[in-house]
Protein backbone atom coordinates (compact mmCIF):
# COMPACT_ATOMS: atom_id res chain seq x y z
CA UNK A 1 0.00 0.00 0.00
CA UNK A 2 2.56 2.38 0.63
CA UNK A 3 2.60 6.01 2.21
CA UNK A 4 -1.17 6.45 1.22
CA UNK A 5 -3.97 4.58 1.73
CA UNK A 6 -7.08 5.61 0.09
CA UNK A 7 -10.31 6.32 2.15
CA UNK A 8 -13.79 5.24 1.15
CA UNK A 9 -17.19 4.68 2.67
CA UNK A 10 -18.37 1.10 1.14
CA UNK A 11 -21.79 1.90 -1.50
CA UNK A 12 -20.43 5.56 -1.87
CA UNK A 13 -20.57 6.52 -5.56
CA UNK A 14 -17.74 8.29 -7.33
CA UNK A 15 -17.74 10.30 -10.25
CA UNK A 16 -14.69 9.88 -11.19
CA UNK A 17 -10.41 9.16 -11.25
CA UNK A 18 -10.20 10.49 -7.78
CA UNK A 19 -10.02 8.77 -4.34
CA UNK A 20 -12.76 10.08 -1.82
CA UNK A 21 -10.00 10.83 0.69
CA UNK A 22 -6.47 9.57 0.85
CA UNK A 23 -4.37 9.45 3.79
CA UNK A 24 -0.55 9.71 4.27
CA UNK A 25 1.97 9.98 6.99
CA UNK A 26 -0.81 11.33 9.36
CA UNK A 27 -2.84 13.41 7.11
CA UNK A 28 -6.24 13.16 5.64
CA UNK A 29 -7.87 15.10 2.67
CA UNK A 30 -11.22 14.23 1.74
CA UNK A 31 -12.50 15.48 -1.59
CA UNK A 32 -14.84 17.55 -2.19
CA UNK A 33 -18.31 16.46 -1.16
CA UNK A 34 -21.44 17.10 -2.68
CA UNK A 35 -24.92 16.53 -2.27
CA UNK A 36 -27.37 17.81 -4.84
CA UNK A 37 -29.73 14.99 -4.42
CA UNK A 38 -30.51 16.02 -0.51
CA UNK A 39 -32.85 19.05 -2.51
CA UNK A 40 -32.86 22.00 -4.00
CA UNK A 41 -31.71 24.53 -0.68
CA UNK A 42 -28.57 25.06 0.68
CA UNK A 43 -29.29 24.28 3.92
CA UNK A 44 -30.66 20.57 3.24
CA UNK A 45 -27.48 20.22 0.88
CA UNK A 46 -24.86 21.54 3.46
CA UNK A 47 -25.96 18.92 5.74
CA UNK A 48 -26.09 16.15 3.66
CA UNK A 49 -22.39 17.15 2.58
CA UNK A 50 -21.70 17.24 5.68
CA UNK A 51 -22.91 14.30 6.73
CA UNK A 52 -20.98 12.48 3.72
CA UNK A 53 -17.50 14.39 5.82
CA UNK A 54 -18.93 12.48 8.85
CA UNK A 55 -18.92 8.94 7.19
CA UNK A 56 -15.19 9.79 5.57
CA UNK A 57 -13.90 11.09 8.62
CA UNK A 58 -14.97 7.78 10.78
CA UNK A 59 -13.81 5.71 8.14
CA UNK A 60 -10.20 6.92 8.41
CA UNK A 61 -10.14 6.62 11.79
CA UNK A 62 -10.94 10.52 12.86
CA UNK A 63 -14.04 12.35 14.10
CA UNK A 64 -14.25 16.38 13.51
CA UNK A 65 -12.14 17.66 16.45
CA UNK A 66 -9.56 16.00 14.46
CA UNK A 67 -10.31 18.63 11.51
CA UNK A 68 -7.37 21.51 11.09
CA UNK A 69 -9.11 23.13 7.87
CA UNK A 70 -12.43 23.48 6.15
CA UNK A 71 -12.91 24.41 2.05
CA UNK A 72 -16.28 25.47 1.57
CA UNK A 73 -17.43 26.35 -2.18
CA UNK A 74 -20.70 27.77 -2.74
CA UNK A 75 -22.13 28.53 -6.14
CA UNK A 76 -23.97 31.83 -4.82
CA UNK A 77 -22.44 33.77 -2.27
CA UNK A 78 -25.38 35.07 -0.83
CA UNK A 79 -26.20 31.54 0.58
CA UNK A 80 -23.49 31.94 2.87
CA UNK A 81 -25.41 32.65 5.53
CA UNK A 82 -27.60 29.80 5.61
CA UNK A 83 -24.47 27.36 4.75
CA UNK A 84 -22.59 29.05 7.91
CA UNK A 85 -25.77 28.21 10.43
CA UNK A 86 -25.55 24.87 9.53
CA UNK A 87 -21.87 25.03 9.70
CA UNK A 88 -22.00 25.99 12.93
CA UNK A 89 -24.41 23.54 14.40
CA UNK A 90 -22.24 21.07 12.74
CA UNK A 91 -18.66 22.32 14.57
CA UNK A 92 -20.90 22.77 17.80
CA UNK A 93 -18.42 21.95 20.40
CA UNK A 94 -15.14 21.75 19.16
CA UNK A 95 -12.53 22.53 21.55
CA UNK A 96 -10.67 24.28 18.69
CA UNK A 97 -13.09 24.49 15.25
CA UNK A 98 -11.06 24.11 11.95
CA UNK A 99 -9.38 26.78 10.04
CA UNK A 100 -11.98 27.60 6.69
CA UNK A 101 -12.21 29.47 3.92
CA UNK A 102 -15.41 29.76 1.76
CA UNK A 103 -15.95 31.44 -1.63
CA UNK A 104 -18.63 31.57 -4.24
CA UNK A 105 -17.11 29.19 -7.75
CA UNK A 106 -18.65 30.09 -11.22
CA UNK A 107 -20.40 26.59 -10.91
CA UNK A 108 -20.15 23.65 -8.86
CA UNK A 109 -20.59 19.54 -10.29
CA UNK A 110 -24.12 17.96 -11.00
CA UNK A 111 -25.84 21.51 -10.09
CA UNK A 112 -24.73 21.09 -6.23
CA UNK A 113 -25.35 24.56 -4.41
CA UNK A 114 -22.16 23.55 -1.56
CA UNK A 115 -18.98 21.67 -1.70
CA UNK A 116 -16.93 20.64 1.40
CA UNK A 117 -13.57 19.79 1.51
CA UNK A 118 -11.68 18.78 4.62
CA UNK A 119 -8.49 18.56 5.96
CA UNK A 120 -7.57 16.71 8.66
CA UNK A 121 -4.73 15.03 11.15
CA UNK A 122 -4.74 10.74 11.84
CA UNK A 123 -5.09 11.15 15.87
CA UNK A 124 -3.41 7.48 15.47
CA UNK A 125 -0.46 8.49 13.61
CA UNK A 126 2.42 7.45 14.95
Amino acid sequence: MGHKERIEVPGSEVFGPYSPGVKSHGIVWLAGQIAPEAGDDIASQTEASLAKVDDLLAAAGCTKEDIVFVQVLLDDIDDFQAMNEVYADWIGESEIPPARAAFAAAALPAGAKVEVVVQAIDPNHE
